[in-house]
């Protein structure tokens, strides 16, 4: 067995480390002390001269060749990392994965007193005030942290310290088998759970959370058949009740009388205001689910178990709830966020490839929004991601395109949660989106995926943007000419123009009679409702006729 050892500088993770290692004749492996043998330089000096970006890519190797965990059942290597480490989403892959991972955790005050006594410097704590930059790193950090199987007080004796941690290792024999959690954040629109095999564990626990008496499952044929039947029979073994409630698969679950169905099945099963309902399924479920969810009763908890990698990145955060009607998309809906998401990529190991495909318009959009590192994770191993290659999963490719993804979300939702903060607000979300749901809309909500759509919209949007001076033709072509390394909206849509253009006048992303267009800029986008209609004409019929030129 491998331990890691995680925390803020002066939480004693070395310390601890060499203890545990000394006690049970196990190898003690310092991931810093690693680095600046490697380097021939100290770990300030490297910061000093290379920069943080420059440390972190060496960081990055060190986890790496650590190499893959040891399987005995005895303590083999006890591993302390950078306080850091964690916050890249390759390592903490590499990290927890087939390994134990404990959490030393520490009051700021007391760290900063250590670190004040230490001859060790930490370049993020020296020169600043060390109270409030542990605080700070702390509140940052903790959804890295709190991840771990293990959490630990390490402000206590380290006897103490060593013999809890020891005490809670006793418990874990098996570590490979165990499920790894990679990110645990408490978030104000609900609590985000992610990880690779979680997703029984992970909903037992925040059922048990919230006191809820049995567990009320909502989801779709081909979601239950996929992932749904096994979870209900593992929630089974685990003590609970369980009692489900089906939807039609896809977007026909997104219909009025349908909600109507659903809210009568939870009437016959006298379902409180107080018990929460778990949506398993993609996007279409959880619209709905969740829809459900905000209207009886006038609002009941749902916990989202999002089993589409475009659910697991997108939809099922942010708590949009809707449901279709004839005339548009999601035009009738309520904020409602939920209880908690539960987000596991184990469970998009059956997804057809079309899907997943898919999936990458709308990781696409949250690149283009300005992160770099996705953008470059998506040039390189999008592919491999659509096809399903077991190195995407392996190397932990799918993880980090879903954890970049889907907290990117959670940041911009937090600081605009209802689409009314300011032009830079959460409508930057909708990039892609005004004319990608008109052609949903145009193919009658049955012929193409949301983030084929999304896809498309890009395309148009790209042109919108290089036509009025907002987008540089070099951002435009590297956005279409990633949607064509992705095979994504490069075949001509047999619709109308007329036909999307009359959907596009039922955006919801209208004020004062102005649609407000998100545009891309050169490392970000800028939101407008000056464009004029003879230039959306032309991105529309563009779009229709698909290609890669913006």
């Amino acid at each position: 067995m491998d331990v890691v050892i995680v925390g803020l500088p002066g939480s004693g993770k070395s310390v601890v480390g060499k203890r545990l290692a000394h006690r049970h004749g196990a190898t003690f492996v310092d991931v810093d002390e690693r680095i600046e043998t490697e380097d021939g330089r100290p770990i300030p000096r490297i910061f000093e001269e290379d920069g943080e970006a420059a440390f972190r890519t060496l960081e990055r190797r060190a986890v790496a060749d650590l190499g893959p965990p040891d399987p005995a059942p005895t303590l083999g290597r006890i591993i302390a990392t950078g306080g850091g480490a964690v916050v890249d989403p390759r390592n903490r892959w590499a990290l927890y994965r087939g390994r134990t991972s404990v959490w030393l955790d520490g009051r700021p005050e007391v760290l900063a007193q250590r670190l004040r006594r230490s001859p060790r410097v930490r370049p993020l704590v020296a020169g600043r005030d060390p109270i409030g930059t542990l605080r700070d790193l702390g509140a940052r950090r903790e959804r890295f942290y709190g991840a771990a199987d293990v959490h630990v007080t390490g402000v206590a004796e380290v006897t103490d310290v060593v013999a809890a941690v020891e005490r809670h290792l006793a418990e874990r024999r098996d570590a490979v088998s165990q499920p790894t959690m990679l990110l645990r954040a408490a978030t104000p629109i609900g609590r985000v759970l992610l990880g690779d095999g979680i997703a029984s564990t992970a909903i037992d626990e925040t059922l048990r959370r919230l006191e809820a008496r049995r567990a009320i499952l909502v989801s779709e044929p081909g979601a239950w058949a996929a992932a749904g039947e096994r979870l209900a029979g593992e929630l089974a073994a685990a003590g609970w009740d369980v009692a489900t409630v089906m939807l039609p698969e896809g977007e026909p679950a997104k219909r009025l009388p349908v909600v109507e169905a659903a809210a009568s099945d939870l009437a016959r099963l006298r379902v409180d205001r107080d018990e929460p309902i778990v949506a398993i399924g993609g996007g279409a479920l959880g619209d709905a689910a969740g829809f459900l969810a905000a209207t009886y009763l006038r609002g009941i908890p749902v916990v989202h178990v999002p089993t589409t990698l475009v659910a697991q990145i997108d939809s099922s955060l942010g708590g949009k709830t809707a449901v279709d009607l004839p005339e548009g998309k999601n035009l009738v809906g309520a904020f409602h966020q939920p209880a908690a998401i539960v987000i596991d990529v184990a469970l998009l190991a059956t997804l057809p490839e079309r899907q997943r495909r898919a999936a990458l318009g709308e990781a696409v959009k949250m690149a283009a929004l300005g992160d770099e590192r996705l953008f470059e994770l998506l040039e390189h191993r999008g592919e491999a991601i659509a096809r399903g290659d077991a190195s995407a999963v392996e190397h932990g490719d799918v993880a980090e395109l879903v954890e970049r993804c889907a907290w990117a979300k959670v940041e911009v939702v937090m600081a605009d949660e209802r689409e009314r903060g300011p032009r830079d607000g959460r409508i930057t979300l909708n990039l892609g989106h005004s004319l990608g749901h008109a052609v949903e809309a145009a193919a009658g909500y049955s012929e193409l995926l949301h983030g084929e759509a999304v896809a498309y919209g890009l395309r148009a949007a790209c042109r919108i943007g290089v036509t009025t001076g907002v987008t540089p033709p070099e951002r435009a072509a590297r956005i279409t000419g990633l949607l064509d390394t992705l095979g994504l909206a490069q075949q001509p849509l047999p619709y109308g123009l007329e036909a999307v253009l009359d959907h596009l006048a039922t955006d919801k992303k209208h004020t004062g009679g102005r649609l407000r267009w998100v545009l891309p800029t050169a490392d970000g986008v800028e939101v407008r409702a000056d464009v004029p209609d003879d230039v959306v004409a032309a991105a529309a019929s563009s779009m229709l006729a698909a290609g890669s030129a913006p």
